[in-house]
C-alpha cells in the first residue's frame, strides 16, 4: 500500500513539473479504479480581466489520496485527499464541487483548494467504497472548465472484528473404538475483516478443552480422535471447547470460541450376559398351549441392534414341551408352552436356555464368543381340572325297532387328580333337546327312551356331561353320535303314477310300458327289487309282466286285436318285491287303456266319442258345432218373427251417411238389424226378384235406367251361385251408386273339398245304408274317417252320422 502511494505521489509531481509547457501537456494520471480522464481543449482561454486568446492546452485532474482510514476517533474532520486541475492558476477563479455517495454528509470539499474530508467515522463492514464525482467550474460564470470526472474513496480496514462460529455449537459422533486419528467435524470460524489487507482476517484453530481425547488442525479446523480405545460403555459424550484467533494467532490478535459436543456411538463390542445362571418358573398345569409361561433376560451393555439377542432352548430333558422367542421391544426371553402339562404324569422341567447376539462385528471376534447360557427349571403347579373322556366323541349303532329302555352303549369318564373323585353323568337337555334317550348316572351307559324311526330321523347327536362329586362347578361335555339303522319294514310301490296305454294294432309280446319301483327302506347294499304277474294261475291272460332284472320290468301284451268297442280298460296286477329280511311285497294294479294309433305306434286317440266323430274332431269341437248350430237356428227363427212385423226399410236413410255398406249375417243374435240390410226370403225365393230391383243401402237421386239382367231360373232349387252372380251383374251397371265398394255378405253353403258333402241335405234321395269304401282313397287324413265307417258297415250299425252342416261367409265385393 505504501509503495503504490509513493508512485501515485511521483506521478502528480511528474504532472505538475510537466505542466509549465504551453505546447505539450503531461499525461492524465490514472485513478484508483484504473479509469484515464484526458481533457483537451482548443479555444479562447479567458483572462482574469477581459480579453481572449487563443491556445491548445492539455488539461486534467490531479489528486493524490484514495484510502481514507476506517474507526476514524479524532476530533478534526479526517483528511482525505486534495482535487485539483491545470487550469486551476491559484488566483481563485476556480471551484471545485463534489457528488455522489455520501457527498456533503460524509464527504465535504474546499471549493477554493479542492481539499477533500471526511466528517464521520467509517466502518469498512458496512461499506468498504465510495464512489463520487468531481467537477471544475468558472467561478465567476459558472462554466464547466473539465468535464464531470468519478474517482472511489475506499476505506482502510483495520482489526476490529474478531473471528466468529456461525454454526456453533456443533454436535458430531464417532464410533468407539476408533483409532487415533479418525475423523469427527470441521469447524469453520469467519472474520470480517479485509482479507486482502494485512492479516487481520488470517484465522489460526486451537483447542482449549477437550484435551488428550481430540485434536484440531489450526488451519482447516478438522477435529480428530487423539487417543485409542475410547469405550462408550465408560464416556459416552465429550464437549470440546475450540478457539479460533486472527492475526495468524499473533499476540494481539481478536479471537472467537465455540461448543463441539462428540459423541462416541455404539459398536457390538459386549457380548450378552445372564444376570444368573439358573432361573426357577411356576407354571400351572392348566396353561393354555401356545400361552407364555416366563421370562427371563439376558443384559447387553451395547445398545440400539448391537443389543438384539436370539434366545434358543438347547436340546435336552424338556426342552420339548417349551419354546423362547425374543420380545422386541425389551429383548427379553419369553418362554412359550407347546404341549399340555399334566401334574400327574411330571412335575418338573429342566433345559438350558442360550443367547447370542443377532448382529456381530467382526472386528471383535477375539474378545471372546459373543453369548451366554443359563439353566432354567419349571415347577408344575397342580390344579383341579375336571373329569376326563376316555375318547374325544363316541359313536353308537341302534336299530329302529330297539325296544324302550334297552343299552345302546356306554361312556366313561374318570377324575385323574390326586383325589380321584367320583363321577356322575348326565344328557344336557338344554342343549339338544333330545329326549329319546336316558343315561345312567353311575354307570353311564345310554338307553332308549322313545322309539325310534329312521325314516323320521336317522341320525341323533346328544352331548353327556361328566361332573365331579367333590366339586360340581368342574365338568366336562363330549358329543355322543347315535346312528339309527334301518329295519325292513315298508314294502316297495311303484316309483310314479303310470298311465298305460295299447294300441289297437299291437302285437303279441310287444312292451307297452317299462316300470320301476321305490322303497321308503335303506338297505345298506342298495335297493333290489323283483316285479312278477299276480295273474300267473289265471286261465284268460291279456298281459304279463317281465322282469329285466335291473330293478325294472315291462308290461308285454299276450295276444292282439285289441278293440275299444269290445273293451276299453284293462287291469294288470304286478307283485313287487324287495331284497331286506324279512322281504317285503305289494301288489300294485297298472290300468291299461286301449287306444287307436297309427301305423307307427303313435298314439292317435284313446276317447270313446272319437268312433262317432270325424278325424280330428274332439269332445270340445263337437260342443262348440252343436253350440253354433243352435245359435245359427235362433237367429234364423228370430229373423222370421221380425220380418213378419216390421215393414222394409232402406238401408241407409241419411244423405249424409255415405259409408261403406258391410253387412255381416254371421253374427249371433243380430235380432232385427239382421233385415235390413238384405231381404234373406230373395235368397230362398229366386223368382221374387223384380225386373226393376233398385239398391237398398243407399237413398237414389233418380231414376235408375232399365237395366238388362239374364233369365232366372224356373225352379226353385235352382244354384243361388247364378243368383249372386246377376246382382253382381246389376251392381256394376248402375250409374245412380255412389262411387266406392259395397260390400254384402250372404250365407251359402260352399261346395266343400273333392270329398264332396257328406251332409244329407246335399243327398235328400240317399237312404239306407252306403258303401264308404272310396274314403280309403283320400289320403291318411281320411284314414281314421275310413276306420270308424269301415267299423258301421261291418258291424251293421244303425246309428245314422250325420255331419253338421259348415257354413262358410261368402263376401261378395262390388267395385265400381
Amino acid at each position: 500500500m505504501l509503495t503504490r502511494n509513493c508512485f501515485l505521489l511521483f506521478l502528480w509531481f511528474y504532472f505538475e513539473q510537466s505542466s509549465a509547457s504551453p505546447i505539450h501537456s503531461p499525461p492524465q494520471p490514472q485513478s484508483r479504479l484504473g479509469k484515464d480522464h484526458p481533457r483537451s481543449l482548443v479555444g479562447p482561454s479567458p483572462g482574469r480581466h477581459g480579453g481572449n486568446t487563443f491556445q491548445r492546452v492539455k488539461r486534467g485532474w490531479v489528486w493524490n489520496q484514495f484510502f481514507v482510514l476506517e474507526e476514524y476517533m479524532g476530533s478534526e474532520p479526517q483528511y482525505v485527499g486534495k482535487l485539483h486541475t491545470d487550469l486551476d492558476k491559484g488566483d481563485s477563479g476556480v471551484k471545485y464541487t463534489l457528488s455522489g455517495d455520501g457527498a456533503g454528509s460524509i464527504f465535504t470539499i474546499d471549493q477554493t483548494t479542492g481539499d477533500i474530508h471526511a466528517l464521520q467515522s467509517l466502518d469498512r463492514e458496512e461499506k468498504p467504497y465510495y464512489t463520487l464525482r468531481a467537477q471544475a467550474v468558472d467561478i465567476d460564470t459558472g462554466r464547466a472548465l473539465e468535464p464531470e470526472s468519478e474517482f472511489v474513496i475506499k476505506v482502510q480496514d483495520i482489526n476490529d472484528n474478531e473471528p466468529k462460529f456461525l454454526e456453533g455449537p456443533y454436535t458430531a459422533s464417532v464410533p468407539e473404538m476408533s483409532p487415533v486419528g479418525t475423523y469427527v467435524t470441521r469447524v469453520t470460524a469467519t472474520d470480517a475483516d479485509d482479507p486482502t489487507y494485512g492479516n487481520s482476517a488470517r484465522v489460526v484453530y486451537s483447542i482449549l478443552h477437550g484435551q488428550p481425547y481430540f485434536s484440531v488442525d489450526a488451519k482447516t479446523g478438522d477435529i480428530r480422535t487423539a487417543l485409542p480405545n475410547m469405550d462408550r460403555e465408560v464416556k459416552e459424550l465429550y464437549q470440546v471447547l475450540i478457539q479460533a484467533k486472527d492475526m495468524g494467532g499473533q499476540l494481539g490478535g481478536l479471537a472467537g470460541t465455540t461448543t463441539v459436543n462428540i459423541s462416541l456411538s455404539d459398536v457390538n463390542d459386549n457380548p450378552p450376559r445372564f444376570s444368573k445362571s439358573i432361573f426357577h418358573l411356576k407354571v400351572p398345569e392348566s396353561s393354555a398351549v401356545g400361552s407364555p409361561i416366563g421370562r427371563i433376560k439376558a443384559h447387553d451393555l451395547d445398545i440400539g441392534k448391537n443389543a438384539e439377542i436370539d434366545y434358543n432352548i438347547v436340546p435336552g430333558d424338556g426342552g420339548a414341551m417349551f419354546d423362547i422367542s425374543t420380545n422386541e421391544h425389551n429383548q427379553e426371553g419369553v418362554i412359550v408352552l407347546k404341549r399340555p402339562l399334566d401334574y400327574e404324569m411330571k412335575k418338573t422341567y429342566t433345559f438350558k436356555v442360550e443367547a447370542s447376539n443377532t448382529h456381530l462385528d467382526p472386528r471383535f471376534h477375539n474378545f471372546g464368543p459373543f453369548k451366554d447360557m443359563a439353566m432354567v427349571k419349571i415347577y408344575v403347579l397342580d390344579v383341579d381340572e375336571p373329569p376326563v373322556f376316555s375318547q374325544s366323541s363316541y359313536s353308537m349303532d341302534v336299530d329302529e325297532d330297539t325296544p324302550v329302555g334297552l343299552i345302546i352303549g356306554s361312556v366313561t369318564a374318570q377324575d385323574l387328580d390326586v383325589g380321584s373323585s367320583p363321577v356322575r353323568y348326565s344328557i344336557d337337555w338344554k342343549r339338544d333337546l333330545d329326549s329319546f334317550f336316558d343315561i345312567d348316572p353311575v354307570e353311564g351307559t345310554i338307553s332308549t327312551n322313545e322309539l325310534l324311526d329312521r325314516e323320521s330321523i336317522a341320525q341323533h347327536n346328544i352331548s353327556i356331561v361328566a361332573t365331579k362329586i367333590n366339586n360340581p362347578v368342574l365338568s366336562s361335555r363330549v358329543a355322543v353320535t347315535i346312528h339309527v339303522n334301518d329295519v325292513n319294514e315298508f314294502p316297495p310301490e311303484f316309483a310314479i303314477p303310470y298311465e298305460t296305454f295299447v294300441c289297437e294294432s299291437a302285437k303279441v309280446g310287444q312292451v307297452i310300458q317299462v316300470i320301476s319301483a321305490k322303497d321308503r327302506d335303506l338297505p345298506p347294499a342298495g335297493q333290489k327289487f323283483t316285479y312278477k304277474s299276480a295273474q300267473d294261475d289265471q286261465k284268460t291272460k291279456n298281459f304279463t309282466v317281465r322282469d329285466f332284472g335291473n330293478n325294472t320290468a315291462g308290461i308285454v301284451t299276450l295276444h292282439s286285436g285289441f278293440r275299444r268297442r269290445t273293451q276299453e280298460l284293462y287291469e294288470v296286477a304286478v307283485v313287487i318285491s324287495d331284497s331286506g329280511y324279512p322281504s317285503q311285497s305289494s301288489t300294485s294294479t297298472l290300468t291299461v287303456r286301449v287306444c287307436f294309433c297309427d301305423s307307427d305306434g303313435s298314439l292317435l286317440t284313446c276317447n270313446a266319442e272319437a268312433i262317432f266323430l270325424p278325424v280330428g274332431l274332439s269332445t270340445g269341437a263337437l260342443i262348440a258345432i252343436l253350440m253354433c248350430i243352435v245359435i245359427l237356428l235362433a237367429i234364423v227363427v228370430l229373423y222370421v218373427g221380425v220380418k213378419r212385423q216390421k215393414k222394409k226399410e232402406t238401408l241407409m236413410t241419411s244423405k249424409e251417411d255415405i259409408r261403406d255398406n258391410v253387412i255381416h249375417y254371421d253374427d249371433e243374435g243380430g235380432g232385427e238389424e239382421d233385415t235390413h240390410a238384405f231381404d234373406m226370403g230373395t235368397l230362398r225365393n229366386p223368382k221374387a226378384i223384380k225386373n226393376n230391383l233398385l239398391r237398398r243401402d243407399i237413398k237414389p237421386e233418380a231414376k235408375a235406367p232399365p237395366q238388362s239382367r239374364p233369365p232366372t231360373s224356373s225352379h226353385e232349387s235352382s244354384d243361388i251361385q247364378n243368383f249372386i252372380h246377376q246382382r253382381l251383374q246389376e251392381h256394376d251397371k248402375d250409374t245412380s251408386a255412389p262411387p266406392y265398394d259395397s260390400l254384402a255378405t250372404y250365407a251359402y253353403e260352399g261346395e266343400g273339398s273333392v270329398a264332396e258333402s257328406l251332409s244329407s241335405i246335399d243327398s235328400p234321395g240317399r237312404e239306407g245304408d252306403e258303401d264308404y269304401y272310396y274314403l280309403t282313397e283320400w289320403g291318411p287324413r281320411f284314414k281314421t274317417l275310413a276306420g270308424i265307417f269301415g267299423e258301421r258297415s261291418e258291424s251293421q250299425s244303425e246309428v245314422t252320422s250325420t255331419a253338421p252342416t259348415a257354413t262358410e261367409d261368402i263376401t261378395v265385393e262390388n267395385r265400381h
